[in-house]
């Protein structure tokens, strides 16, 4: 019953939009102006045509053709189309986006109730709906761009390898690398997770049977040694107590100022030995992910660079100073949940308690976030002169309105990073959020443009595993989003404007 409430909530917003975007902008604009002609080429068989500059693979393109295949029938019969590809109208093409939309909620529904059973139905649906609402994911889903399949099919990989369908997962893992390449990566953090999940769990039935033995042997010597004295008793009260607490030394969150970094390594450790002992289970479970990367491999090696096109606007560029914008991008999006007084004071605390180690993390974010921001922070041509994007506006009134702005703004960014890792902290395993880092940084470093819908994918993560059962802050979110949507649309549809330089309407746009 969740998943068609989900569906049927995001279809209330999704199909009525659509109609109002394609009444006022019929025709493709910013992107769209490659990417619909490119489909186009697909729907009339011309496979080989490629505009050189498109930077993703083809893989949008595919599921359009699914899509427009599924339509043609009753187009036709409708006489509304006589051919395929008259069925291939930018309204057709942006509509699979909404389709797609709405089946990620259907994901995010499943990841959630999967991540918590004990969640009720009423709060699945909502986090479902308020996930849907994310003003970036939300946005494209009107457009015909490659981040709503993109993400679609990240998160169907992850539902995949969750319920332990690791071939299927791999698949999914290589559409979603069809649709844009940097998703490699995430697949990538897919795979980790499902290695993680198993040997953690081969790790959690060998305590079991260390356990059941102990007490056995216990029962046994208890039967076999009737006149046992009272130290005797002591000590095997205090080595059953000892068996128990190791039963769960591995999932417990220590308070030890070295409780942090010995917990990370004792993971890390632990790992490595059991997946040693599981190698050939490994093996054959994620062996399809790793033709999956050999294939990807090839890719490069054949084409010479991560992007399809435009590869010298897109050239691979060591921007650090990516790290830090997703933080705060993120936290603001999350805002309910970071920027409150008792969250404020629970992170305060947790570094208090480990306050050696906690401070000594914090001073060096500090001092890594200072030399990311002043010798890795890139302006981008595009960046600069396309006054179309928000992000053109922050960077000039924000990070631009004093030379010490940028530098002023760090603190903000190890706050928010801070914060994301505490919330992960508390529900997820540390080595999992150590992945999670790791794959975050791999996508958005090497891209020289700041764009917000590069973040929506590690977003997503985050927001999936924070563990927030509170109804009211998810509420909160729903308002700030639906805000923020509104106001973007109204910008879009209703305020355009025309440049000097060129002709056609031009409008605001994420």
């Amino acid at each position: 019953m969740g998943k068609i409430a989900v569906a049927a909530i995001v279809s209330v917003w999704v199909i009525p939009i659509s109609i109002l975007v394609n009444r006022i902008v019929p025709d493709p604009y910013m992107d769209e102006i490659f990417h619909i002609p490119q489909a186009q080429q697909y729907c009339n068989g011309n496979f080989r045509s490629w505009d050189p500059m498109i930077t993703t693979p083809p893989g949008l393109y595919y599921l359009s053709l699914v899509h427009v295949a599924a339509l043609f029938p009753g187009k036709y019969f409708l006489q509304l189309a006589s051919s395929f590809p008259e069925v291939c109208s930018t309204a057709v093409l942006r509509s699979l986006n909404g389709v797609l939309a709405v089946v990620c909620s259907i994901l995010v529904y499943e990841i959630i109730t999967h991540l918590r059973p004990a969640l009720g139905d009423r709060k699945a649906t909502l986090f479902a709906a308020v996930l849907a609402l994310y003003p970036l994911h939300w946005f494209f889903t009107f457009l015909y761009y490659t981040d709503v399949a993109s993400l679609t099919a990240v998160l169907a990989m992850y539902l995949a390898c969750l319920k332990k369908k690791y071939l299927f997962s791999a698949l999914l893992g290589a559409m979603a690398v069809v649709i844009r390449q940097t998703n490699v990566i995430w697949m990538l953090f897919v795979a980790c997770s499902g290695v993680i999940d198993i040997t953690m769990a081969h790790q959690r039935d060998n305590v079991k049977v260390d356990n059941l033995k102990a007490s056995k042997k216990g029962t046994s010597l208890s039967t076999f040694n009737t006149s046992v004295n009272a130290s005797s008793n002591l000590r095997k009260r205090k080595s059953q107590g000892n068996a128990e607490a190791n039963k769960h030394s591995f999932y417990q969150t220590n308070t030890s100022s070295t409780s942090q970094t010995s917990g990370l390594l004792h993971e890390i450790q632990a790992i490595v030995l059991t997946s040693w002992h599981i190698k050939w289970e490994l093996l054959v479970s994620f062996s399809p992910f790793f033709f999956v990367l050999l294939a990807f491999v090839a890719f490069l090696f054949w084409n010479g660079s991560v992007v399809l096109g435009a590869k010298e606007a897109h050239a691979v560029s060591p921007h650090y100073a990516q790290i830090m914008y997703f933080s705060l991008v993120s936290a603001l999006f999350a805002a309910p949940l970071h920027f409150t007084r008792g969250h404020a004071l629970d992170l305060f605390q947790s570094f208090w308690k480990n306050r050696l180690l906690g401070f000594s993390l914090g001073f060096l974010a500090l001092i890594a976030g200072l030399l990311s921001i002043h010798f890795f922070s890139i302006a981008h041509p595009y960046l600069l002169a396309d006054n179309r994007h928000y992000t053109f506006y922050l960077w000039r009134k924000i990070i631009k309105f004093h030379w010490s702005m940028k530098y002023l703004l760090v603190p903000f960014y190890i706050y928010s990073w801070f914060s994301i890792f505490h919330f992960l902290d508390k529900t997820q395993r540390r080595i999992w959020v150590l992945v999670h880092f790791l794959a975050t940084s791999a996508v958005l470093v090497p891209a020289p443009l700041i764009e917000f819908r590069y973040y929506t994918i590690p977003f997503y993560f985050f927001m999936l595993h924070t563990g927030v059962n509170d109804s009211r802050s998810w509420l909160l979110m729903g308002v700030l989003y639906t805000v923020l949507n509104v106001f973007t649309m109204r910008l879009f549809l209703f305020q355009p404007f025309h440049w000097d330089h060129e002709p056609g309407v031009q409008r605001f746009i994420w």
